[in-house]
């Protein structure tokens, strides 16, 4: 009876092992989810929460992790895990570069805030992570991402190959886009405060006796400040667009679309 018991918990182990690998690398990146603030005794209890719910509803296959195959399925697992996690990021990635292109453009470089998941970031890049993470959430976004998590073990199972040469050709092409999310974010700024730099260049070259040093970085300030608090919906909602195209191209990539 004994003997009996054990190999039936040996033969669960191995069947739960194979959805928390996918499962905890994607908590090890996911947005929101992989913040200090989520200790790693709070990601094994949600990982395993998570794949004993999911558990019953995929047909799992026997393999053994201390075999070869078994250890190149262990890689494969945690590699898709990181890579669905890392669709997501580059949304992050977006905002960060927002934050600092609009922060040179203010004078506001060298206030900076250290972040523990991103590291020194200026502080309207940490702004717009927050607001990021907040519109994140008010969409259901940690709700659609456990959906796409239980739709990857239906269309990529444990014990298949990897992404499509074409779903890697996909994910290295949305990669870019956090560099034109980042200036899509922060252009129109960046236009404006462009405007108000030249006017201060003419009010130097008007009043030469003018302290620009005195006048312009505080202005510059000031108008900077004024401006996101004016286009702050219009930024919020190009946030949220992001975050959907993140979500799209994401099933796109698992063949979901």
């Amino acid at each position: 009876m004994i003997t009996l018991l054990a190999a039936n918990v040996v033969e669960l182990f191995m069947e739960l092992l194979w959805p928390m690998i996918r499962i905890s690398a994607l908590l090890l990146v996911a947005p929101v989810l992989s913040i200090s603030a989520v200790t790693l005794r709070i990601r094994i209890i949600f990982a395993f929460s998570l794949t004993w719910f999911i558990y019953p509803l995929v047909d799992w296959p026997q393999l053994d992790p201390t075999t070869a195959q078994g250890l190149v399925e262990v890689f494969n697992q945690a590699a898709l895990g990181i890579l669905m996690g890392l669709v997501l990021q580059v949304v992050v990635g977006a905002l960060v570069i927002a934050g600092q292109t609009i922060a040179n453009s203010m004078g506001l470089s060298m206030a900076t805030m250290m972040d523990p998941n991103i590291g020194s970031v200026p502080v309207l890049s940490q702004f717009f992570v927050l607001v990021g993470s907040l519109i994140f959430l008010a969409l259901g976004g940690h709700i659609l991402l456990l959906e796409l998590l239980l739709d990857s073990f239906r269309m990529i199972p444990i014990g298949t190959s990897l992404l499509s040469l074409n779903a890697m050709g996909h994910l290295i092409a949305w990669s870019s886009m956090m560099f034109a999310g980042g200036v899509m974010l922060a252009l129109p700024m960046m236009v404006i405060l462009l405007a108000v730099n030249i006017g201060l260049g003419v009010v130097t070259r008007a009043a030469p006796t003018l302290n620009i040093f005195a006048v312009g970085f505080p202005a510059t300030i000031i108008a900077g400040l004024l401006i996101l608090y004016v286009t702050m919906g219009a930024i919020a909602a190009r946030i949220q667009w992001l975050w959907m195209a993140g979500f799209s191209n994401l099933r796109m990539i698992l063949g979901l679309e």
